[in-house]
């Protein structure tokens, strides 16, 4: 597994256990998740369904993996949602291993935030009062 200069090493990733759509173990194998998030549901299933999806997202380092949940987590309507774990399927495959244009995890503990972060949270935060 390839891991970028300064990121954080595997053992501080979350792992799932890769279940089957009807709930049974599929063995020993695990699903890595980030440094900070886990993976959810709606994402692990797709990963699941899809081999070639699921070997690029074993091959994530932890912070790129947590990149990536975070992302699919973000948005508040569930069409949202779908649209971007449809499209970290396609990325995945094209090789990406980070989503474009997106400000970062804002739930690390680990690094302050930037002040451009700072102010899209807060433009975010104001237009949706």
């Amino acid at each position: 597994m390839r891991r970028a200069l300064g990121a954080a090493p595997t053992s501080h990733a979350t792992f799932d256990r890769i279940e089957s759509y009807d709930g049974r173990s599929m063995g020993s194998r695990v699903l890595s998740g980030g440094v900070v998030h886990t993976v959810p549901v709606d994402l692990r299933r797709v990963l699941i369904a899809n081999p070639k999806v699921l070997a690029a997202w074993q091959d994530l380092t932890p912070l790129a993996r947590n990149e990536w949940i975070c992302w699919v987590l973000w948005p508040k309507k569930a069409e949202t949602r779908s649209q971007h774990i449809q499209r970290l399927q396609s990325e995945l495959l094209e090789g990406r291993r980070r989503p474009c244009c997106w400000l970062g995890c804002i739930h690390r503990k680990d690094k302050e935030l930037s002040s451009s972060v700072r102010w899209v949270l807060s433009s975010r935060s104001k237009a949706s009062a």
